[in-house]
């Protein structure tokens, strides 16, 4: 999956998760913006170190295949 991808799905699901949040409260969605600035911006960080983890996993098993070959 591509870097872009995967970081705009993660903010999308901590945006999500931070109007659920405020649901389950019964709070106004609208009353706080920098939360749902934060949690969006912490989800798509999570999304990058992600991708990141795939991209170093995928290399070393690469390597890792090239050697017992």
């Amino acid at each position: 999956m591509s870097l872009l991808a995967n970081v705009l799905g993660f903010s999308a699901f901590g945006l999500a998760a931070r109007f659920g949040q405020l649901g389950i409260q019964k709070r106004n969605p609208f009353e706080n913006l920098w939360g749902h600035a934060a949690s969006t911006v912490l989800f798509g960080y999570l999304g990058y170190l992600s991708w990141d983890f795939d991209m170093r996993f995928g290399a070393e098993l690469a390597r890792r295949r090239a050697k017992l070959e």
